[in-house]
C-alpha cells in the first residue's frame, strides 16, 4: 500500500500523486471524467485538484464544468470521505469582483461548494497572486473561510517567493490563517519558476508543494518526438518549443532510465518530481482509466540517486 504523506505542517495526509480536474468536463465527458476518477480512488489515490475556472477557456464554457462534474460523481455517495478536494479562486471574476477581492473570495467559495455539491474545501488555493488587494485582507477573507469549517487549508498558486513570504510573514503578525501549500509550475522541462528561492523557502517554512504540468502538457509521456506529433491532441501546438530546446535532451534520458526501470515516461516523470525537495506530490490529469492505470505506478517507483541525477543534468 503506497504510503500517505502529511501535506507541509498541515494535518492533510496525502498519496504522492493528485489527480488534476481540469480536463472533467472539457476533454473528458462524464462517462470518462467518472471512470477516470473511479479508477484514481481505486487505485490508492487520495486528493482531486481543481479549479473555479475551468474549463471557461473552452467554446460555450463560462467556468465551474469541472467543479461540477466531480460533485456529480461525489453524490454517486460514500465517496467524499474517502477524498480530499482541492480547489481555487483567483482566475475567474464574478460575483464580488475579480481576483482576490474579498468578497470574490467569499462568492466563489460558495459557488465551488455548490458546484462540489459538499460543506468544505479540504485546500482552497489563491490561484494567482493580486497585488491589487493588501495581502492581510485576502488572508482575512480566507480566514473567515476557515472559521466558518468551510475550508480547513489555504494555499497559493503561481507566487514569487518574495510575495509568498510576506504574504505569510503578514499572517503571522496578524494571527491570520498562512498559506500551507504551494502549487508552482514544475516538471523536468520547467524549472526555473520552482527551484531556488522559491522551493528553498517552501523546504525551510515545510510549505507543501503539489507542482502542476507535472508531465508537461503530456510532452514528457514520450508523446511528442516530432513535428508530425504535434497534431495529436489540443495541447500539441504547445510542443514545438518542447521539441526545439531541451526536450529531446530530457526523453533520451527518460528513455535511458525506462530500460533500467521498466517504467512509462509518465512514471519517471512523475517520481522524480515526487524525489524532489519539498515537493509532496505532483498533480497530473488523465483522460481515461488507462491513463490513470499507468499514472499511479509512480507512487511506489523509487528512482536510483544515479538516475535521478542524469535526468536533472538533462533537463538543465
Amino acid at each position: 500500500m503506497t504510503e500517505l504523506r502529511r501535506l507541509g505542517s498541515t494535518d492533510l495526509k496525502i498519496a504522492p500523486l493528485v489527480l488534476g480536474g481540469n480536463v472533467f468536463g472539457w476533454t473528458a465527458d462524464r462517462a470518462a471524467s467518472f471512470a477516470v476518477l473511479d479508477a484514481f480512488v481505486a487505485g490508492g489515490g487520495t486528493m482531486i485538484d481543481t479549479a473555479d475556472v475551468y474549463s471557461a477557456w473552452a467554446d460555450g464554457h463560462r467556468g465551474g464544468e469541472s467543479e461540477t462534474m466531480i460533485g456529480e460523481w461525489l453524490a454517486q455517495g460514500g465517496k467524499r470521505d474517502r477524498v480530499l478536494i482541492a480547489t481555487k479562486v483567483g482566475m475567474l471574476p464574478g460575483e464580488g469582483g475579480e481576483k482576490l477581492a474579498p468578497a470574490r473570495i467569499a462568492a466563489a467559495a460558495e459557488a465551488s461548494l455548490k458546484r462540489l455539491g459538499t460543506d468544505r474545501i479540504d485546500l482552497y488555493f489563491a490561484h494567482q497572486d493580486d497585488d491589487s488587494v493588501p495581502q492581510d485582507a485576502v488572508l482575512e477573507a480566507f480566514g473567515r473561510l476557515v472559521d466558518a469549517g468551510k475550508v480547513r487549508v489555504i494555499g497559493a498558486s503561481n507566487f514569487h517567493a518574495g510575495r509568498l513570504k510576506s504574504a505569510n510573514d503578514a499572517a503571522l503578525a496578524a494571527h491570520l490563517p498562512r498559506y500551507h501549500v504551494l502549487q508552482p509550475e514544475y516538471n523536468l522541462l520547467s524549472r526555473e519558476k520552482f527551484e531556488g528561492e522559491l522551493q528553498d523557502y517552501c523546504v525551510a517554512e515545510n510549505i507543501g508543494v503539489t507542482p502542476y504540468y507535472g508531465l508537461a502538457s503530456g510532452f514528457l509521456t514520450g508523446k511528442y518526438r516530432s513535428t508530425a506529433d504535434l497534431g495529436q491532441s489540443v495541447r500539441g501546438g504547445r510542443m514545438g518549443d518542447l521539441l526545439e530546446g531541451k526536450g529531446k535532451v530530457v526523453l533520451a534520458a527518460m528513455d535511458s532510465v525506462a530500460a533500467e526501470t521498466r517504467a512509462s515516461l509518465a512514471q519517471i516523470a512523475l517520481a522524480w518530481l515526487m524525489a524532489q525537495p519539498g515537493v509532496t506530490a505532483p498533480i497530473a490529469s488523465a483522460t481515461s482509466a488507462a491513463q490513470i492505470e499507468d499514472l499511479l505506478p509512480a507512487m511506489d517507483l523509487t528512482l536510483t540517486p544515479d538516475q535521478r541525477e542524469r535526468l536533472t543534468d538533462a533537463g538543465v
